[in-house]
């Protein structure tokens, strides 16, 4: 593709994006719950836009794309899970949005410290979540990289594409905090499903139409259309990437914050039917790319380049692969802007505002906004590794916070958890996936994330049995859900 095109693109998207976010700016910004939370006011549509394009970033059209051409139709079924596991957001969503407005939270992690009782769930739970959370953000950076680099034939470096979504994301998140976020992720989106859809249908309409398009799948690569096929997803890989994603929508903080930010029980209903469709239809066309490269382009070196190629082949024209790559590029920076946002909350309010002189509402929004760009650095010096497979590197980010599901299932579901069972199940089950991760052990065949759930499952479990729980929060949080039901009931009788 002409490197001119690109560049006009970006220009194009930076200029649109910059309108939209400055046109966000309404409402008060001066306070946590404003700059990261929208002041809770967010609609059903924007918010599943936003959510949306959060969460199927760089993942979806280069990572998914990559792991379909990598291991077939195993990568469906991989995606599908995650959909099921986004059910837990029917489950939790209302309950995270009511005790989220009636105390006043502005991060998961300040929930589950004062549902156990205890600041120090707060600091280990964020300082897990930036811990895995900044090698996540690098993965975008990382398919941006990818994207330019292959789509310009080399003409912009992979360094040149990772520096300019960093630089975007930075911009994004200061101009007005989550408000500029969820707007410029809802044109995001809709560039997204819209064009990608288009071309998808273009390329195969190019290889012989659906018929065709099948046809040689099965003559030429059979191996990809069965699982385990190849080899690559038999059960323990399958069930090592599926299980932290399957958890994903809660353990998440960057997506599980999101819960408080609807306006309404029904906006967030809203969302979530929104997203489920939204993400229908994007993994569907994610999966039919990575095979379309694979019939194109069956020597790749990188798995991950398959959507770069596809839309630099002479079957998409020019004009359209600039959008799509502008749309794929757009979503990275979208999840790379909501994870700096949501960890410098977690930071300021967490860490910094469990200071012994607790710092008021104002200077944690300082502090917030200091972290963001150290964050991106951090980030940046990460996706300079040039680590290949985004789709894995993604699920491994989620083997980490996966240790904190067991916490956050007790915290609305087990009055008897407690904060000693959190802080050693958090810490302990962490530090194994980390080690599990750099030394690239799977004791007994089984991938990270499913030691690190099963380790913190049984230490939260056990260490809560024999330690003191919080009574009255427990009973506090049960209440919110129970008076809620009952003010429905009564609603419905009058």
């Amino acid at each position: 593709m002409d490197t001119m095109l690109v560049w006009l693109g970006l220009a194009v998207y930076v200029f649109l994006s910059l309108i939209i976010a400055y046109l966000s700016r309404s409402g008060n910004m001066s306070d946590m719950t404003g700059y990261f939370l929208g002041n809770r006011g967010m609609n059903g549509f924007v918010s599943a836009l936003s959510y949306s394009a959060t969460t199927y970033s760089a993942f979806m059209m280069v990572g998914l794309a990559g792991l379909t051409y990598k291991g077939g139709v195993g990568a469906l079924g991989f995606e599908v899970v995650y959909f099921i596991g986004v059910s837990l957001v029917a489950i939790f969503g209302p309950r995270y949005w009511l005790v989220g407005k009636k105390y006043g939270y502005v991060t998961p992690s300040e929930m589950l410290a004062d549902r156990y009782g205890n600041r120090g769930v707060a600091v280990v739970i964020s300082s897990a979540s930036c811990l895995f959370l900044i090698p996540y953000s690098a993965v975008q950076l990382v398919g941006v990289g990818y994207l330019l680099q292959g789509m310009t034939n080399q003409a912009i470096s992979f360094s040149t594409g990772v520096i300019i979504a960093t630089v975007l994301a930075i911009i994004f998140s200061f101009i007005a905090g989550i408000r500029s976020v969820m707007w410029t992720d809802s044109l995001q989106a809709i560039i997204m499903v819209i064009t990608s859809t288009i071309v998808v249908l273009l390329i195969i309409n190019g290889l012989g139409g659906f018929g065709e398009f099948f046809h040689t799948l099965e003559t030429n690569h059979s191996n990809k259309l069965s699982v385990p096929g190849n080899g690559y997803f038999n059960f323990l890989t399958f069930l090592g990437l599926t299980l932290p994603w399957f958890f994903f929508s809660i353990s998440n903080p960057q997506v599980s914050q999101r819960m408080f930010m609807p306006s309404s029980l029904k906006s967030l209903r809203r969302m979530l039917l929104g997203f489920l469709i939204f993400g229908f239809i994007y993994t569907i066309v994610s999966v039919l790319w990575g095979f379309s490269a694979l019939i194109m382009f069956p020597d790749l070196p990188t798995a991950d380049l398959a959507t770069p190629r596809l839309l630099s082949s002479n079957l998409v024209p020019p004009v359209l692969g600039a959008i799509v790559m502008i749309g794929i590029l757009a979503a990275a920076v979208s999840t790379i802007d909501s994870i700096m946002l949501t960890l410098s909350s977690l930071f300021a309010r967490d860490v910094y505002g469990n200071m012994k002189h607790r710092p008021d509402d104002k200077k944690q929004l300082l502090i917030g906004k200091i972290v963001i760009p150290v964050i991106a650095v951090l980030a940046l010096g990460f996706a300079q590794l040039n680590l290949d497979l985004i789709a894995v590197l993604s699920v491994a980010s989620s083997a980490g916070l996966i240790v904190t599901v067991p916490a956050i299932f007790g915290a609305f579901f087990w009055k008897r958890g407690t904060s000693t069972g959190v802080l050693i199940s958090v810490i302990t089950a962490g530090f194994l996936v980390l080690i599990l991760e750099f030394t690239g052990s799977k004791p007994l065949g089984l991938a990270s994330g499913i030691w690190g759930l099963f380790v913190s499952t049984v230490l939260f479990a056990g260490v809560s049995l024999f330690t003191k729980p919080n009574h009255q929060k427990a009973l506090e949080f049960v209440n919110v859900i129970k008076d809620h039901q009952r003010s429905n009931d009564n609603d419905s009788i009058k």
